[in-house]
């Protein structure tokens, strides 16, 4: 039997959702969707071959989840899906949105039962409803409400897709090139994740593990002459600075490294290098901004942090509060979650020698629960 591959388009930006965390990035238990509907497929169907699409800010995070194959989005689904194509070794391949998240196996069995009677083989429902166009009805019976996952021989699809129109689907680009299009009955449970309102027509999704993360960052900055010092994003009365490639913010540096750690993703010299020149003086509250939308993108919520400042020099009790206000109006958590703790070393090392300033922060991230949103 010829060769069919599995693509599964994740790379959107879920504008339209209306939550913090991007739709292939709702957790079932705890893997991210789009992990989840990858398992449910090969499990079902075992393809050897899966191509995943992300983001990508993403692809290096999504490939610490699964050995797929990852490609990066383009600006569009058609984009993506070229991308993509471009990875594809199977005559044949399934596509599907990871919004079309509740697999009907049996609706994917009409499906591939079909493979090689057509261009493209589409699971469609019939209307069921009234239909108008514009301000006229009509004939509801000539409706097809076109879903995923859809088969496709793949040079005709490449072939297809590779015009200057912009195609929904795959069906329609195929159509459009003069191939055969044959529909299947589709599945009322193969509901699209558009808005959040949508979570509760899906039973098949699982509820999000109840589970603590946890990171932990240390970051050390030697002193500079004649630099603003800036700890914890609030600016300290000394006549030095931090010598750093940014404003040189050690505790936010710690912070961010710790928040990392507790998703996974890797460390702040991966984001932020200090060898590109636009991070050159970059304020390290913007840099924690940053890195808090990937985070509750992918996910996760920051729960608490604890940091401890060593320093000899400058004397930091007058700032703590304001530092731990700071951090955590940045992090969305009341202050009572974000601690500060300030030491010396005991004229110790070079911290007591008055040449520099260590920080160690720990930070805590829990798994976003949008089951309680819809």
């Amino acid at each position: 039997m010829s060769k069919t591959s599995l693509i599964l388009l994740a790379a959107g930006s879920s504008t339209r959702f209306g939550l913090p965390v991007k739709k292939q990035w709702l957790y079932q238990g705890e893997i991210p969707l789009w992990l989840h509907v990858a398992r449910q497929y090969q499990e079902a169907f075992g393809f050897e071959e899966i191509i995943v699409t992300g983001h990508p800010d993403e692809l290096v995070y999504m490939k610490q989840f699964a050995d797929y194959t990852f490609v990066p989005g383009g600006s569009s689904r058609q984009a993506s899906l070229l991308n993509a194509l471009e990875r594809v070794t199977g005559e044949w391949v399934l596509v599907n949105d990871i919004a079309r998240c509740c697999l009907d196996k049996a609706m994917v069995k009409r499906v591939l039962e079909k493979k090689g009677e057509a261009d493209c083989i589409v699971p469609a429902l019939q209307a069921v409803d009234t239909v108008y166009y514009e301000d006229h009805p009509v004939e509801r019976s000539a409706v097809r409400l076109i879903q995923t996952p859809q088969l496709s021989r793949t040079p005709i699809l490449r072939k297809a897709l590779d015009f200057e129109v912009t195609f929904t689907d795959e069906s329609s680009a195929i159509h459009a090139a003069g191939g055969r299009v044959l529909f299947v009955e589709g599945s009322s449970r193969a509901w699209k994740l558009t808005h959040s309102g949508d979570l509760h027509q899906l039973d098949c999704l699982i509820p999000p593990a109840s589970r603590t993360l946890t990171g932990y960052g240390l970051d050390i900055h030697a002193f500079e002459e004649g630099k603003q010092m800036v700890l914890g994003g609030v600016p300290i009365d000394s006549p030095v600075g931090f010598k750093a490639h940014s404003d040189g913010d050690v505790a936010v540096h710690a912070l961010i490294d710790a928040l990392l750690g507790a998703a996974g993703m890797g460390d702040i010299g991966e984001h932020f290098p200090d060898t590109d020149p636009c991070w050159r003086g970059a304020d390290s509250m913007e840099l924690l901004e940053d890195v808090l939308t990937r985070i509750r993108s992918c996910g996760l919520v920051p729960l608490q942090a604890d940091l401890i400042i060593l320093a000899q020099v400058p004397k930091l009790g007058p700032y703590k509060t304001q530092i731990r206000q700071r951090l955590s109006r940045a992090m969305g958590l009341l202050p009572s979650r974000v601690n500060i703790k300030a030491t010396t070393a005991e004229k110790m090392g070079f911290v007591g020698r008055e040449e520099g300033v260590a920080v160690q922060a720990v930070a805590t991230l829990g798994i976003y629960d949008w089951s309680k949103k819809s």
